[in-house]
């Protein structure tokens, strides 16, 4: 049995992160016609059993569809009440035994989303227990601001889903949805800039890492290459005027090779003066982290490739970079020094290296059908792709707890680590 799970996020105006609605799908081209409670069971069984759910989510909550079946078997259960959000449809509403199993699970503590409303009295007379209403934004528009004004009139929170271009954004804005999810939120930026701002965290560990007596240059590598906005910003550094190359640094350890670790610490130094109090929204930066680590990981699957891994990290990296700067990607790229098959892949999916970029996207946007065709073309297993989806999840989350520490309880865990080496040594 194959199993295709993947998170996105649902997010507030201020770019937080509510939750992740988990999308499944258990087979590509599933021509058994097999019902959608097995779909749905097996998918939140493989959800459950192949990956710790906890990291997976960063401890937000989980939004997961439930069918009527699925209620009455007790499924939900498995999950906390503080972690989940129990996802209803219409086949749910008018079932009135799964009726009756919702206002069970929601005298326990369990919240209760509804996905779609519409005007019949089926769907008022459930709005007692529902707790949030999901929208698709990309429905009938001529309905949506009168299901707003339901939703805030009985003071439940309002997700607008499948916000996937900017026309999408507008309109869920000016109705005054409280929650949005879709691709083109997902990476948004709270206010324009023409500058990279480097996360506070991540820099400090930087600085760390450089000024100690024997630097580790392959510490330091991981640390920039895990922000987008530190290697943008070393890369255009070396391969700048001032170094005058006759051959481009186009990775992370090139130009630390050419910049050298006296240098380097100039250039932090100069960094620290260009530190701003707003940040980056946290789901940004997680998502060009997620996406260079796993175009990096399918690259060692993929047959006939023409990039490296370093290479195929710097394609899903960049990937974000555009909207970071409030350009164009193709002006972003102008920035830097990268090479030819790179920018054809991000800016024109061409070439093998775009088939890498646009798995990549295809696996984020649950469009399993042409995840599984870019696979095929790459000669990547689709099981390889989906476990290799889970361990870049798990790592990232695993490194991002490390990210937003703040300089006390890095500074704190510096010095736990230097009183355990001074009791080792006694």
């Amino acid at each position: 049995m194959q199993a295709y799970i993947v998170r996105q996020p649902i997010l507030d105006e201020n770019q937080e992160v509510l939750g992740y609605e988990i999308l499944y799908q258990e087979k590509i081209n599933d021509t058994q016609g097999k019902s959608t409670d097995i779909k749905a069971a097996s998918a939140i069984e493989n959800f459950l059993t192949q990956l710790d759910s906890d990291k997976f989510l960063a401890g937000k909550m989980a939004f997961i569809n439930f069918t009527p079946n699925l209620l009455l078997r007790n499924i939900p259960k498995i999950f906390s009440p503080q972690k989940l959000v129990i996802q209803i449809d219409d086949d749910t509403i008018i079932n009135p035994a799964a009726q009756s199993q919702v206002y069970e699970y929601k005298k326990k503590g369990y919240s209760i989303a509804i996905n779609g409303f519409e005007f019949a009295l089926r769907y008022f007379s459930i709005l007692d227990v529902v707790d949030i209403i999901k929208v698709n934004i990309a429905g009938n528009r001529e309905s949506l601001p009168n299901i707003v004004n339901i939703g805030k009139s009985f003071n439940k929170d309002l997700i607008a889903y499948n916000v996937d271009d900017e026309d999408s954004y507008k309109i869920a804005k000016k109705l005054g949805f409280t929650f949005m999810q879709g691709s083109y939120v997902a990476e948004m930026v709270p206010t324009a800039i023409h500058k990279l701002d480097h996360m506070q965290s991540n820099f400090f560990q930087l600085m760390i890492a450089v000024t100690k007596d024997e630097p580790n240059v392959d510490e330091i590598e991981t640390i920039i290459s895990r922000d987008v906005t530190l290697t943008f910003s070393l890369l255009k550094l070396v391969n700048s005027a001032y170094f005058a190359l006759r051959h481009r640094a186009k990775s992370v350890k090139q130009a630390l090779v050419i910049l050298g670790l006296g240098q380097l610490k100039q250039w932090i130094y100069l960094l620290s003066f260009k530190q701003d109090d707003g940040s980056m929204p946290d789901e940004m930066i997680r998502i060009s982290f997620l996406r260079a680590k796993f175009a990096e990981e399918l690259l060692t699957f993929a047959k006939d490739m023409p990039i490296s891994k370093s290479e195929a990290y710097l394609i899903g990296m960049f990937s974000t970079l555009g909207k970071l700067m409030n350009v164009s990607l193709e002006e972003a790229l102008v920035e830097i020094s990268v090479s030819d098959e790179i920018k054809l892949a991000l800016t024109k999916q061409e070439g093998r290296s775009g088939l890498l970029y646009m798995l990549v996207l295809s696996y984020e946007k649950a469009d399993w059908k042409n995840m599984a065709s870019y696979a095929e073309q790459l000669g990547i297993s689709v099981n390889i792709v989906t476990q290799k989806y889970f361990e870049c999840v798990e790592y990232v989350n695993t490194i991002w707890k490390d990210l937003t520490r703040t300089s006390e309880e890095i500074e704190a865990s510096e010095r736990e680590e230097l009183n355990e080496g001074k009791k080792a040594e006694n």
